[in-house]
């Protein structure tokens, strides 16, 4: 029999510092390459990116085969969604625009069997209990599940207190660039006003105990974040990274005089 243990959500309790990156590709291939990258956690975004129940069935799979954790981001909290991702092996969810302790309570529920929660029991034919090999699985699953809440708008840290208050959730990730919009500074989450609502977000999360996070790309903002309590911060998307890197490469060739101008 297996012991359901999940090392990312210990890790979130022990407050140790994590570092991940978006995976916005929606394909296995290239997950499984960023899976040997040494992040300590790989975000299978549901929400921007054009994922599925399947693509993201696979990126679990291919994220699995390396240390990376993998988190998966359903594009809301609709417990009929959460079910299937908890019954495909997701361990670690992330869910985006929590505005209330209500709705985090609701959450949390979303992802326990009864009497906990409402969860619906469907674990014999579901890859997360190996297919009904693991007998631990029924058991266990409750307490090997982790669940971290996306706080990114006004409405959402105003209940903020609210939220941190649910008992059972693992951590509050802090979305800057809808939280940037909601305060009026579209596409500029670096703004001095939203960065000082992040680090007084984060310090309210880690004065209640929980872990923290926030999105940036920004090796001077993550430390600055690290030291207002945040311990698990997304440093990349994917995405960005290869457009970056394909515009660079594009670019130094061209500069030497290679190829057609463009």
């Amino acid at each position: 029999m297996t012991e359901n243990t999940n090392p990312f959500k210990a890790a979130l309790a022990a407050r140790e510092r994590l570092v991940g990156c978006w995976l916005g590709f929606a394909d296995a291939y290239v997950a499984e390459a960023a899976a040997g990258s040494g992040f300590d956690w790989l975000l299978i975004d549901g929400e921007h990116a054009p994922n599925d129940l399947r693509t993201i069935l696979d990126q679990i799979r291919a994220v699995e085969t390396g240390p990376s954790a993998p988190v998966v981001r359903p594009p809301d909290g609709d417990p009929a969604r959460i079910k299937q991702l908890l019954d495909i092996g997701a361990r670690n969810l992330l869910i985006p625009m929590v505005e209330s302790g209500e709705e985090a309570g609701r959450l949390l529920r979303a992802t326990r069997y009864p009497p906990a929660g409402f969860r619906g029991v469907g674990y014999p034919m579901a890859r997360a209990s190996k297919f009904m090999r693991d007998k631990n699985y029924p058991a266990q699953a409750n307490d090997s599940i982790s669940l971290i809440l996306q706080v990114e708008s006004r409405a959402g840290l105003a209940a903020l207190d609210d939220i941190v208050s649910v008992e059972g959730i693992d951590g509050i990730f802090i979305g800057p660039a809808d939280l940037a919009a909601d305060m009026g500074h579209l596409g500029n989450p670096g703004h001095p006003d939203v960065r000082d609502t992040v680090i007084g977000a984060l310090r309210t999360i880690s004065d209640r105990g929980l872990s923290g996070g926030v999105l940036t790309g920004d090796a001077q903002s993550a430390e600055t974040y690290f030291e207002a309590g945040a311990n698990f911060l997304g440093v990349g998307v994917d995405v960005m990274l290869y457009a970056q890197a394909m515009t660079h490469c594009a670019a130094a060739f061209k500069s030497n005089g290679i190829g057609r101008k463009g």
